[in-house]
């Protein structure tokens, strides 16, 4: 299905006056009653299924976050929402219920490097709407129930005869005296003033498992916003947000790490302990071994999410030149240099290499 932004041509931080009109001027255009093409009628469907997701605020905020589109060709009660608001139709939707899903919630939580590759739990105190204690949801006070409404007759709508750009038809519009939901609290709870439901701080565990990274979601399911009238309640997601470690950068699966060592140690071969996610760690460094030099340590990377298994820990060696010498150090080094023949420069062979490409662009 085409984004829903796209179909109305409006942007995704518009407002619900900017939809609305952007919704208006294309069923205008679109009205089966105005433009019988089938493809034209498709197209109207389109708009309306996009109007009522980004319509509803909490269609709109799962749409965002990649829920459900709450379109397509079966528009329910809300298609005809709209099609009484702005054209009109006789079709009777009954009353509202006065039980509904609650919203979604989105939590962030740190952890930190180790904690993403090994897994950790935490418990979180967030306050959230739960179902009211006084009522249980009812809405009423000392266990009453709602009662019929005496204008509507418990229809949830009254009827009119209004005059629209397709001529004269019969609407339905909510009741107003019941909002549409066919009943009355004629004496609201106290408690939550009839909302069936109440703000309060509750405790929520969390399991984190191992091989998050930044932009991760963990779902827990029922443990949102209770609904009115003490509906389901929605989902609660926890993004997992990475802290950045002292010297250890990630790269997926993949952990790297610097290492310098001292010209002589790099010249003659040394074993190096290190500090992993798994504790200290040794390896050997080869004689001879030059700046730039990678080393793999295996299997003590980052942990692969939902894969299992571990990626590597890669070493970036460094070697480091003494840049101030004591009259005994610089005496040495001397003597070495003068054993090696290092003390005159050598002219490195150019043969196919750089110089020879660059000789071989001008000299044909």
């Amino acid at each position: 299905m085409a984004d829903h932004y796209q179909t109305l041509g409006v942007s995704r931080d518009a407002s619900a006056d900017e939809i609305k009109r952007a919704y208006r001027k294309l069923a205008r255009e679109l009205h089966p009653d105005v433009n019988p093409d089938p493809e034209v009628q498709d197209k109207f469907k389109e708009i309306t299924a996009s109007y009522e997701t980004l319509s509803d605020p909490q269609k709109r905020q799962n749409y965002d976050m990649g829920g459900s589109n709450f379109g397509g060709a079966n528009f329910g009660g809300g298609f005809s929402d709209i099609m009484d608001a702005f054209f009109g139709g006789g079709g009777s939707r009954g009353p509202r219920p006065r039980m509904r899903s609650g919203q979604d919630s989105l939590i962030r939580i740190e952890v930190d490097l180790h904690e993403a590759c090994f897994g950790t739990e935490r418990d979180i105190s967030v306050e959230s709407a739960v179902v009211c204690p006084k009522c249980t949801g009812s809405g009423c006070q000392d266990g009453a129930q709602p009662t019929i409404c005496n204008v509507c007759k418990g229809r949830g709508e009254t009827q009119q005869v209004v005059r629209s750009v397709i001529g004269q038809v019969m609407t339905s519009r909510p009741c107003g005296p019941c909002s549409g939901y066919g009943t009355v609290i004629a004496n609201p709870c106290r408690e939550c003033a009839g909302e069936g439901r109440i703000r309060a701080r509750q405790e929520i565990h969390v399991k984190i498992p191992e091989g998050v990274e930044t932009g991760n979601r963990i779902q827990l399911a029922g443990r949102g916003e209770v609904g009115h009238g003490g509906g389901p309640a929605g989902d609660v997601y926890v993004e997992i947000v990475e802290s950045k470690h002292e010297y250890l950068i990630r790269e997926r699966d993949t952990l790297h790490m610097s290492v310098s060592i001292a010209m002589s140690a790099a010249a003659i071969g040394t074993t190096v302990s290190v500090e992993s996610l798994d504790g200290p760690v040794d390896f050997h460094i080869k004689a001879g071994t030059q700046s730039g030099t990678l080393i793999a340590v295996k299997g003590k990377g980052m942990t692969r999410l939902r894969h299992g298994g571990r990626g590597d820990l890669i070493v970036h060696i460094e070697v480091t030149t003494p840049t101030k010498l004591t009259r005994e150090e610089e005496e040495l080094l001397k003597k070495f240099a003068d054993l090696r023949g290092d003390s005159v420069a050598h002219v490195k062979n150019h043969e196919g290499g750089i110089f020879s490409k660059i000789k071989g662009a001008f000299i044909k």
